[in-house]
C-alpha cells in the first residue's frame, strides 16, 4: 500500500499531529531545523517519562515514524523526550542539526538507510 500524505512535506501541524498519535498527553514542540519540512527537532514533554529510561521514551515515536522514513517524507528526527522537570533543567537546549555543523567540531553522528538501488 502506497502511503498518501496531506502535504508535500511535512509540515508542524502535521508533525504535532503524529507524534499525539503516540503521546497524545504530552506538551509538543517541532521546529524545523532545515526549512525543508523533513529535517525535525521535537521536544516531547511528558510526566510518563518518569523512571522511565531514554530509549524506551523514544522508541514508540520512531517506530511510529519508521514508515514515513522509508518513504523519506521525514529525513530525520532529533528528539528530546524530557519529564516536566527534565524540560525546565534544560530549556536552552537548541536543535541538532548535522548539517550546520561548524569546521572540526564534533556534533554527532547521523545514520543513513542503505540506498536500496545501488
Amino acid at each position: 500500500m502506497v502511503e498518501v500524505y496531506p502535504y508535500s512535506m511535512p509540515t508542524a501541524e502535521w508533525m504535532i499531529d503524529e507524534v499525539k498519535k503516540v503521546y497524545p498527553d504530552a506538551d509538543v514542540e517541532v521546529f524545523d531545523t532545515t526549512g525543508s519540512g523533513d529535517h525535525w527537532f521535537v521536544k516531547i514533554i511528558d510526566s510518563s517519562f518518569e523512571g522511565v529510561r531514554l530509549i524506551h521514551r523514544q522508541k514508540p515515536v520512531i517506530n511510529h515514524f519508521k514508515p514515513h522514513i522509508a518513504t523519506n517524507y521525514v529525513h530525520a528526527l532529533d528528539l528530546k523526550c524530557w519529564t516536566p522537570e527534565q524540560a525546565l533543567e534544560r530549556s536552552g537546549e537548541t536543535p541538532f542539526s548535522p548539517h550546520e555543523a561548524r569546521r572540526n567540531e564534533f556534533v554527532g553522528v547521523q545514520v543513513r538507510r542503505p540506498n536500496k538501488e545501488e
